[in-house]
């Protein structure tokens, strides 16, 4: 399973991944001007491809597009595309026609599970576009935003993608890191590992975040840097569990001020301190991944060298409202080895690829992280993650939707696959539950402190 990636020379001078961070400068008016014209607002190429298999962005629907019936702010995601078909279904035994725009995971997905993984490729769609502030806050990111601490840090940022036109590794994570999200959200997801035997672990969590940082009122003036977001999770499920709380605060500079969380435990009624919360600390059903791997990748970066690769042209979940469907049950998604494919959609896209290779000092049970990141909406679509031997151990795919709410793309239902154990986990999922609520919180920043934790534990 150990390989190199495939690049594409697409853009990318050889130059490019190996300035020094600290001889970077921010980007030049001329440069930021490119926003809007041969690049689309938020930093990608406006250009299809050659063959127009990847279409040129329009950006012609901000919103709920015409021929949708949004019912507004908590509901389901109509599916904008749902009378398209796959133009085809890469298979095990046609795998080798398609290699160069597969990931090593995606290939040894096909491998390890040649009877019934497949990939539905349907129509590529670049149809929507960003809110306007997310737009106004990325120009203004690009034109001041500059790496700190080594690259692991980022200064004068807001709101969105610092780096739109991305010259480094630490640049490209930090866009997938910093990407657009909504100020808050809040949802029931459930969890849950399907293992290769058979047997499943399950966990319901309600999830409540809070993002000053994605203050819809912010700016990049008024943000003064601390916290970055705030949130709270509480356990509803197994009923051995229930009740088990972990909160905290993120912070926009995770090396001046690391993560600092509380958990809160039922048997005890107590709150304490929870300073291991981070990097490849287990968590969610089963233990089943790092509390680093949400979304694909989230906070410190330290641990790691991150290397620009170039980009590529890959096939990726996008689009995903089949699979986020209610109309979809758990029973018909959660299949063994992987979920249901008929429900999956895959489009082609020009991804940046990131890699992270684990500095010889530091320790995390990750070696070496590929994360692939779609230029559109600079969030990680797939990951490659490998082990100290340097073998591929886990895939993780994100899959995600535009939400017609916030106008901008939403993660939604994360999977990841252990290769090795044949086991996989599929996260924050919904069919069953009422649709997450986004951008609607009612509370505060002080929802989000230990003594509440406590009362609310009560």
């Amino acid at each position: 399973m150990k390989s190199t990636p495939r690049l594409l020379p697409l853009l990318l001078s050889a130059g490019l991944a190996c300035l020094s961070l600290h001889a970077q400068a921010k980007v030049s008016p001329e440069e930021a001007a490119r926003l809007g014209k041969d690049l689309t607002p938020m930093g990608a190429e406006k250009a299809g491809n050659a063959d127009g298999s990847i279409p040129a962005w329009s950006g012609k629907w901000r919103g709920a597009p015409p021929q949708v019936k949004y019912a507004g702010p908590g509901n389901a995601y109509p599916d904008p595309y749902a009378d398209e078909k796959p133009l085809f279904v890469i298979t095990a035994q046609n795998v080798d026609k398609y290699a160069d725009k597969l990931t090593d995971g995606q290939r040894a997905m096909f491998k390890r599970y040649a009877a019934t993984f497949r990939m539905p490729v349907y129509p590529s769609h670049r149809d929507f576009r960003f809110s306007q502030k997310a737009e106004d806050d990325i120009k203004a990111n690009a034109l001041n935003a500059e790496l700190a601490n080594d690259g692991n840090s980022v200064r004068s940022a807001f709101g969105a993608s610092p780096f739109p036109i991305p010259k480094n590794g630490y640049e490209l994570m930090w866009n997938h890191a910093l990407q657009a999200r909504p100020n808050s959200e809040e949802a029931i997801y459930d969890q849950a590992v399907i293992y290769s035997n058979g047997n499943q672990a399950l966990q319901t969590v309600h999830y409540q975040i809070l993002a000053p940082w994605s203050d819809p009122k912010g700016s990049r003036e008024s943000y003064d840097g601390g916290v970055m977001s705030h949130f709270m999770i509480t356990t509803l499920k197994p009923v051995r569990a229930k009740g088990e709380i972990i909160g905290g605060h993120e912070f926009f500079d995770p090396i001046v001020s690391p993560r600092q969380s509380w958990q809160y435990l039922p048997g005890t009624r107590r709150v304490r301190r929870a300073p291991t919360v981070g990097y490849d600390t287990p968590i969610g059903a089963g233990g089943f991944r790092t509390i680093d791997e949400d979304r694909l990748f989230n906070g410190a970066p330290d641990r790691y060298e991150w290397k620009m690769l170039g980009k590529r042209e890959v096939y990726i979940p996008y689009n995903n409202y089949k699979l986020d469907d209610p109309a979809h049950k758990y029973a018909e998604i959660l299949t063994p080895n992987h979920v249901n494919p008929d429900l999956m959609r895959y489009e082609l896209h020009r991804v940046w690829v990131v890699e992270a290779t684990l500095k010889p000092s530091a320790r995390h049970i990750y070696a070496k992280r590929v994360l692939y990141i779609d230029e559109d909406s600079w969030s990680a679509a797939l990951a490659d993650n490998y082990d100290a031997r340097g073998q591929l151990w886990r895939t993780n795919m994100q899959t995600s939707l535009y939400a017609y709410d916030i106008q901008m793309n939403q993660a939604r239902i994360a999977l990841f696959h252990d290769l090795i154990a044949g086991s996989y986990l599929a996260d924050r999922m919904s069919n069953e539950q009422k649709p997450a609520e986004l951008n609607t919180a009612t509370y505060d920043n002080d929802y989000f402190t230990a003594a509440n934790m406590r009362k609310l534990g009560q």
